[in-house]
């Protein structure tokens, strides 16, 4: 699939661990490029602001790691929305996550050397990259703490790590809210995301009659590539900026 090129009429909706940044060990020892934020920043004004970041990190994590590029963005998984004129939205589930879960999550955890508890917000990831041979055992754990038919919470499957997450949230809902508003109302999205949580995203784009981006398929699973085109497509829309000022840095 060869990516599309940026016009000005692209709402562009982009994932961050896989997709923008390499994924590293664990969720704090990813490396943001030093242009990445400036590039983020001229798209984001080529584009009208139609530009949002759609992770499944928190908000503020977003923001610590593109500062000082602050956007329309949608945190885990959609749970979070800020939108372009800085109003917040959060989804609200019938409960809060029992503390019972994260408490025996993190008592196997202690059992489990290299597998790590991510708390967030409204939910929590654990990850087992640095012990894969731990796969199974956390799977078989989480599956126990919340079984396919909870009312409230799923599970969420990410590169060598599994979420709790609110069931009501998806990155495709978050697509959906974010282009039923001014900047992103009445263009057509692009989704780039790289694993099981964008696909929603991904389809919903398709169905809004926009273009889904998988970063294995159009990228050959390289976020460098995906930061080159976006590159290339800040230069388009804007032949009037010299190339040096892009290339600044150390991108992609």
């Amino acid at each position: 699939m060869t990516p599309p090129d940026l016009d000005r009429k692209t709402a562009l909706f982009l994932d961050l661990d896989g997709t923008l940044l390499e994924i590293a060990a664990t969720p704090e020892q990813v490396v943001v490029p030093p242009g990445l934020p400036a590039l983020l920043a001229q798209l984001h004004h080529q584009l009208g602001g139609a530009l949002a970041i759609v992770t499944g990190r928190p908000l503020t994590q977003i923001d610590e790691l593109l500062r000082p590029f602050v956007s329309t963005a949608a945190g885990e998984h959609g749970v979070s929305l800020r939108y372009a004129d800085g109003t917040r939205e959060e989804l609200r589930g019938e409960m809060a996550m029992p503390a019972v879960w994260r408490e025996a999550l993190q008592a196997a955890a202690r059992q489990w050397p290299g597998v790590l508890v991510e708390r967030k917000p409204h939910g929590l990831a654990v990850h087992y990259r640095l012990a894969p041979e731990r796969a199974d055992e956390v799977w078989r754990l989480v599956r126990e703490l919340v079984p396919p038919e909870h009312p409230w919470f799923r599970l969420v499957p990410a590169h060598e790590a599994v979420e709790i997450g609110l069931r009501t949230a998806s990155k495709g809902d978050a697509v959906e809210r974010l282009m039923a508003h001014a900047p992103f109302h009445g263009r057509r999205p692009i989704f780039i995301g790289d694993d099981f949580t964008d696909e929603a995203g991904m389809t919903k784009a398709r169905e809004l009659g926009g273009v889904g981006l998988r970063v294995a398929e159009a990228f050959g699973g390289d976020p460098a590539n995906v930061r080159a085109w976006l590159m290339q497509g800040a230069q388009r829309l804007d032949d009037r900026l010299p190339s040096s000022k892009m290339s600044s840095g150390a991108m992609p």
